[in-house]
């Protein structure tokens, strides 16, 4: 991360002060640790102090609570494949085991998902927790816990803490892992029995950073202050709904014919069995928009003016701990299944590789869940990727049926402005209370704090009462004439469809035991949040997909992309789109699915608004043409091209540039030089590629000095200063009266991060080359004369590209990579993101040479804006062999154990590096087999 910098002239006031910490994901040790190190810390830290958390592989352990034997047997890799005779064993067993292996990383996502890290780390944790109370997903969850899941799933939740908690007898902090050991040092911390409502708390934290466009709501309104609404149409394009001629959603070709058949008919609805329809009936409609859109209905709140206000947001939001995603940002996946008429197996093939910010331990635990006999009293043989603290498996396969994941995108968060009148707010022209609760924060080695949490009876909490910048929120904002006095100005809440009870809990155990279509349908029904495209394939050669979730409907054709005024009931949400009526699809005749966060519809064949941003197509369109290359040129996929094309890192925005930038006339033979690498290269994004390395830094180049120089300060680079016209400049004005302006984000936050997003900028202007975006004046460029058109842009981005190079990788270019630019590195997500140096070097690992990038396949995403290190990665590759399991493949990003000095702590991270999978043993002849210890766990 950069070091943080000191305020300058155009600066925030204290913003300096609210960036010190940030990043620090969770902890920040207190000194007394920091000045432990040396001789006395080795001396504590024997090898038998680390092995003591080893856990037990091999032999027997007798667990209270069981009725029967289970057996746990673990392959080379530690990945465990449980046993057992009854359900409540298994889950028991579950919890037991993934205890073993990863309970720190456990105890800290229930202390962040309940807003107590204060208790594990202290007060730099406090504003974390006062936000994440105010959200009150562990609230939630144990309403979910009391009212909305079933006794089996309730009997799940009890088994599996018990075992968690069955692991923890009799045991010391430092039995059960490293850090606990290391926090030894600066309090008295002790974790606390498990509970049901702690693994499901979880399920809130993974729909956090998958909630939907939360983040582009927040940019387009900070870029008001700089840019005018055209220009921000330019950085928000529309969807390419349609590309070549060709569809460019995930529900596509006939199927349109039937679902727009469905909704006019107001009396029918689809089954959705046998065919390829994708709904019913619909008695309401809403509006279309697409991802260009950036004005809302007429009572929104404009976004002119919220920029200020809506920074603090931000800053609230940047400062959370990451569950599972980069805080809502860049999170993408790839999946997709092929119907056996296209395969070697003549049986479908699936994959899915989820796109998460890097962590270690992966947020994925592998494993199986075996009855030794499927009933009515063990109805599970399952297999494939859950969560630690998480019963069941989220994603994999059972005996029947094989299904993945990846991020819909669809918008189910929406700010509200609420006039705030004595100790309630305005609606419908009434103050109405708010429904508030005390908190009581506890603080490792400080004084407890309480604070008061507001929220509205449509469960919206306030969220401007958590930051100082919040306070300021609506001061500004423009809305309609219709407006109450906005007196001290407007608060901020958060309407969220995880805020309400739900029974994703329910989902996961149903979609485990499916055994058909029909069953796996039942079960995305219960599948409440986060909203994900759904695929599916069976063992009798079907294959589909299915949109889950609640989805909210909004009134007045209110698209969602910005804040509305809380005070009119006409801006509250009317309902949620019926199960019924989201979109599906089995058996479609093009042979195959695709998600890779493309729209799921095109909103002029489809009545409901999902999102007006999604991913705009550019990994789903490449997977697409590898399937479909395959096919038309006669041959049959295998498990092994399936493999490959994961692995495909083709950039397609090289595809468009590189044919223009090697024609560009260049004086200087060392820039030449560089420029020459392009001529033959391939556009593939190898580790070992210096074409690579080149072209992406051009890349770079051109967002920055056609984008990213013009951005407000708000969205650009921590410390990246520039001298610019004043905010409220009319013209532009000579260089006596610019002001320095210095960037606020996170590097890897910032903007133009590169994405496909801004792909499709790009190319949009690629005729236009006069257009007002390739203008860079002479001040963002720090040399004489100026940029005016498209070449002579990318000829300043190639020269600066050239000499960026040389200062990181040397004059010799025959020396340059793409993976020496592009690395990985590993870090423990607590004490080996900002604890002492040596801690982190025990904790942490890496780096690992990548090739692959952003948009491509091979999604190793680097965040232009900030800089090519890696910041999300597939996080696990699977491929799914419906007709023979036991030759199905995985891979995780780390390995099975948390423990830091475990063979299996990344025991699996250089063959995924390499795009390798494992052998995955499903069949109880194929487990034996690749058995290396057994632990058998007795009543």
């Amino acid at each position: 991360m950069p070091p943080n910098t000191t305020a300058t002239t155009g600066d925030k006031p204290g913003k300096s002060g609210r960036k010190k910490g940030r990043k620090a994901r969770l902890i920040v040790l207190v000194l007394v640790l920091a000045v432990i190190g040396g001789i006395a810390f080795g001396a504590y830290w024997s090898i038998s102090t680390v092995r003591a958390s080893f856990p037990q592989t091999k032999g027997s352990i007798t667990l209270d609570g069981l009725s029967g034997p289970v057996d746990v047997k673990r392959d080379g890799y530690g990945i465990p494949q449980i046993y057992a005779s009854s359900d409540e064993d298994l889950f028991m067993a579950q919890g037991y085991v993934q205890a073993q292996d990863r309970f720190y990383e456990m105890d800290v996502r229930r202390h962040m998902t309940s807003g107590r890290l204060s208790e594990m780390f202290g007060k730099s944790q406090v504003d974390n927790d006062e936000f994440l109370r105010t959200l009150g997903w562990d609230r939630i969850a144990k309403e979910e816990y009391d009212t909305t899941l079933s006794d089996s799933t309730k009997k799940y939740l009890q088994a599996y803490a018990k075992g968690v908690n069955a692991y923890l007898k009799g045991k010391d902090g430092a039995d059960i892992s490293l850090e606990y050991a290391a926090l030894g040092f600066t309090n008295d911390y002790k974790p606390a029995e498990w509970t049901p409502v702690d693994s499901i708390s979880w399920l809130k934290a993974m729909a956090w950073d998958l909630r939907g466009n939360m983040q582009d709501e927040i940019d387009r309104a900070l870029m008001t202050s700089r840019l005018g609404p055209q220009q921000i149409a330019d950085l928000y394009p529309d969807y390419p709904y349609t590309v070549n001629g060709e569809s460019n959603t995930i529900v596509q070709q006939g199927e349109y014919d039937e679902l727009t058949k469905a909704f006019k008919d107001s009396d029918s609805a689809s089954s959705g069995t046998g065919d390829t329809s994708t709904g019913g009936s619909a008695s309401t409609s809403g509006s279309t928009g697409t991802g260009g859109s950036t004005t809302g209905s007429g009572t929104s709140a404009d976004t002119t003016g919220l920029q200020g206000q809506l920074e603090g947001l931000y800053d609230v939001l940047d400062d959370l701990p990451t569950a599972v995603g980069v805080n809502g940002n860049g999170i993408g996946s790839n999946s997709w299944v092929v119907s056996g008429k296209y395969t070697i197996t003549k049986k479908p093939l699936l994959a899915n590789d989820p796109h998460l910010s890097a962590s270690l331990p992966s947020v994925w635990y592998q494993m199986g869940l075996h009855c030794r006999t499927v009933s009515s009293d063990c109805q599970y043989d399952v297999t494939g990727y859950t969560f630690a603290g998480m019963p069941g498996v989220i994603i994999g396969h059972n005996q029947d049926i094989a299904w993945g994941m990846t991020n819909s995108g669809v918008d189910v968060t929406d700010l509200y402005l609420e006039k705030l009148s004595g100790d309630g707010y305005l609606y419908d022209g009434k103050t109405k209370p708010f429904i508030t609760r005390t908190e009581t924060i506890k603080v490792a080695g400080g004084s407890p704090k309480k604070i008061v949490v507001r929220q509205t009876e449509d469960h919206m909490p306030l969220l401007s009462d958590r930051s100082k910048e919040l306070v300021k929120v609506g001061q500004k904002a423009t809305v309609d004439n219709a407006a109450p006095d906005r007196g001290d100005g407007y608060g901020v809440a958060l309407k969220w469809t995880a805020l309400e009870a739900g029974t994703t809990m329910d989902a996961v155990f149903a979609m485990d035991r499916a055994k058909d279509w029909d069953d796996f349908r039942a079960a995305a029904k219960k599948f409440d949040v986060p909203s994900q495209n759904l695929i599916y394939a069976d063992t009798e050669d079907n294959i589909g997909y299915q949109l889950p979730g609640k989805i909210p409907t909004r009134a007045k054709g209110d698209d969602g992309s910005v804040p509305v005024a809380g005070w009119d009931s006409d801006n509250a949400w009317t309902g949620y789109i019926d199960f019924d009526e989201l979109p599906y699809e089995l058996n479609p005749k093009r042979g195959f699915i695709v998600t890779a966060n493309q729209a799921v519809v095109d909103p002029d064949k489809y009545p409901y608004t999902l999102t007006t941003d999604w991913g705009y197509g550019t990994r789903s369109q490449r997977i697409t043409d590898l399937i479909e290359n395959k096919i038309k040129g006669g041959g049959k996929i295998s498990t092994d091209d399936m493999r490959q094309m994961q692995m495909d890192n083709s950039s397609e925005i090289a595809k468009l540039l590189v044919p223009v930038l090697v024609k560009i006339n260049i004086d200087d033979p060392d820039v030449r030089e560089a420029q020459d690498l392009l001529q033959d290269w391939n556009r593939t994004q190898d580790a070992d590629s210096a074409a690579a390395a080149y072209f992406n830094a051009v890349w770079r180049n051109i967002l920055k000095l056609a984008f990213g120089n013009k951005l407000p300060k708000e969205l650009r680079v921590e410390g990246q200063c520039l001298w610019v016209d004043p905010a409220n400049a009319t013209h532009a004005v000579d260089d006596t009266a610019k002001v320095r302006e210095c960037g606020q984000r996170e590097a890897d936050q910032a903007q133009p991060d590169g994405g496909d997003r801004w792909f499709q900028v790009v190319r949009d202007l690629m005729d236009k080359q006069d257009s007002d975006w390739w203008t860079t004046p002479k001040s963002a460029t720090g040399r004489e004369g100026a940029d005016h058109n498209r070449d002579d842009l990318f000829k300043r981005a190639m020269i600066d590209a050239r000499w960026e190079l040389t200062a990181k990788l040397g004059k010799d270019i025959d020396t340059w990579s793409w993976g020496r630019l592009h690395r990985l590195f590993l870090k423990n997500q607590t004490l080996g993101t900002s604890g002492p140096g040596f801690l982190q070097y025990i904790l942490n690992r890496g780096p690992w040479r990548l090739g692959g990038g952003e948009a491509a396949v091979d999604a190793t995403g680097w965040n232009a804006a900030g800089g090519y290190g890696v910041v999300w990665v597939p996080s696990m590759r699977m491929v799914v062999n419906l007709e023979d399991f036991d030759k199905s493949k995985w891979i995780n990003l780390t390995g099975a154990s948390g423990h830091a000095f475990s063979a299996h702590y990344t025991d699996q991270t250089g063959k995924w590096a390499k795009g390798e999978l494992l052998d995955w043993s499903f069949s109880q002849k194929a487990v034996d087999k690749s058995t290396s210890d057994t632990l058998v766990l007795k009543p």
